[in-house]
């Protein structure tokens, strides 16, 4: 090994252990609001569907419609491929998988709407609408048939709506409550959040159903809408959205962007108001670096434009949510809403080919970094990190399989979870 080199310092143990006692306030800091990727699934994408449309067979009723448009306006690989512009290569693996994917789990997310697309009611039918719903998801649960993740939008918490949206989060989860307790998949959606006091309220809020039910403090989590402006910027300048996962404490699962309501508000005309609109960027750009390392999850919005009608007009339909798609999963917004059935065969055909046209390139790349193997590309931690969450993500929802990504890389899934959630300042690699 050559020369033994002398080593010399100049400064005391003291001065170390002295920085490392004034900045143990700010490590614990960290670990407390920046927790990182809870390494947990994310669907794809999530189903609203109106509190009294919402039905046991939904789900299944849902991949019928799915599969019936794609028989209808493009029965094949190839004319599936020819309208979203699928390369050759890709065109029978996506549609092949679109179409498993239909059959076996046409929804990952479904939200049981209470909001927007139910409206105001008299207080007796949202009662009982509330209670049929945790009925029905608690039946879906126990039979086989739900979700990945399901629950409910409850309306919001200005003052208007409050007491109504409070009661009726009340009877859903009693029901479920009721109906045996409530389930692994839970979801719950908080809109049209203005202040983080708002969220504050729904903490405590969480907090007396959970001691009422004797139910471990933090059980219930929930997703933050956003879908003012004021969400975004409030009015001393500084950026809300930020406030509002820390207002959360630690119960913030998600942010959802509101394509319309946050267009709206911003006085974009409605032939505008699109997820790809420059406000809408803005929006979720500052979404994105709130969120960044706190484990809550950014979701992009749906388009309007809804699938219908002669094929010609069903398939510009599908260009366009097939393209917003594509775009938001590049900009790392890896989930979105869909509001119609014919959305769901390019939500997964965008998500299959994002997967499966670069699962190669990234198992290669990630496989040369565990071997310490070298290459074109000089690759850091934080880019495994980067090219295993990518693989995960495509393996949690159906676009590839642990077969093909093990042959590329040599790694299994315990390997990809291992690079995907490494130790906070971790900067070494073991050696595969």
């Amino acid at each position: 090994m050559g020369q033994q080199e002398k080593v010399a310092t100049s400064l005391a143990g003291a001065v170390s252990e002295e920085i490392s006692a004034s900045l143990a306030p700010v490590d614990a800091e960290l670990e407390r609001r920046y927790p990182g990727d809870p390494g947990t699934r994310q669907p794809v994408h999530t189903v609203y569907v109106p509190g009294d449309a919402f039905a046991a067979d939904t789900i299944r009723s849902w991949g019928a419609q799915a599969l019936a448009a794609l028989d209808e306006h493009a029965p094949d690989a190839a004319s599936f491929a020819a309208v979203l512009g699928l390369s050759d290569e890709l065109a029978e693996p996506v549609y092949s998988r679109v179409r498993a994917k239909l059959e076996r789990e046409p929804i990952e997310d479904l939200r049981v709407d209470f909001e927007d697309g139910y409206g105001p009611r008299p207080d007796a039918e949202e009662d009982g609408t509330a209670a049929r719903a945790a009925r029905l998801v608690a039946e879906a649960y126990r039979d086989g048939t739900a979700a990945p993740y399901m629950g409910i939008r409850m309306k919001c918490m200005e003052a208007a709506v409050r007491d109504r949206g409070i009661r009726t989060l009340d009877v859903f989860l009693t029901g479920l409550m009721e109906a045996g307790g409530l389930p692994e998949g839970l979801v719950l959606t908080l809109p049209k959040v203005t202040y983080p006091e708002q969220v504050g309220a729904f903490v405590r809020l969480l907090e007396a159903f959970e001691k009422a039910h004797g139910l471990d403090a933090g059980r219930l989590g929930f997703e933050i809408q956003i879908e003012t402006s004021q969400s975004i910027l409030a009015t001393d300048g500084t950026a809300a959205v930020a406030r509002m996962i820390q207002a959360a404490g630690g119960r913030a699962t998600g942010l959802h962007y509101g394509t319309f309501d946050y267009s709206a508000c911003l006085g974009v005309s409605a032939a505008y108001q699109a997820s790809d609109h420059p406000a809408a960027d803005h929006a979720k750009a500052v979404m994105q670096v709130a969120a960044a390392g706190t484990g809550v999850r950014v979701s992009d919005g749906s388009t309007n434009v809804l699938p219908v009608g002669p094929t010609a007009k069903v398939h510009d339909a599908w260009r366009l949510h097939y393209g917003l798609t594509r775009r938001a999963l590049a900009r790392a917004y890896y989930q979105g809403w869909d509001m119609h059935p014919g959305h769901i065969p390019t939500r997964y055909a965008a998500v299959f080919a994002f997967y499966r046209e670069g699962y190669e390139q990234a198992a290669g790349r990630l496989a040369r970094y565990a071997n310490r193997a070298g290459g074109d590309v000089m690759d850091e931690p934080a880019t495994a990190k980067a090219l295993s969450g990518y693989l995960l993500r495509g393996l949690d929802c159906g676009a590839l399989d642990i077969a093909e990504v093990a042959r590329l890389s040599g790694l299994t899934r315990a390997d990809l979870e291992s690079f995907a959630a490494p130790r906070r300042g971790d900067l070494t690699v073991s050696a595969k």
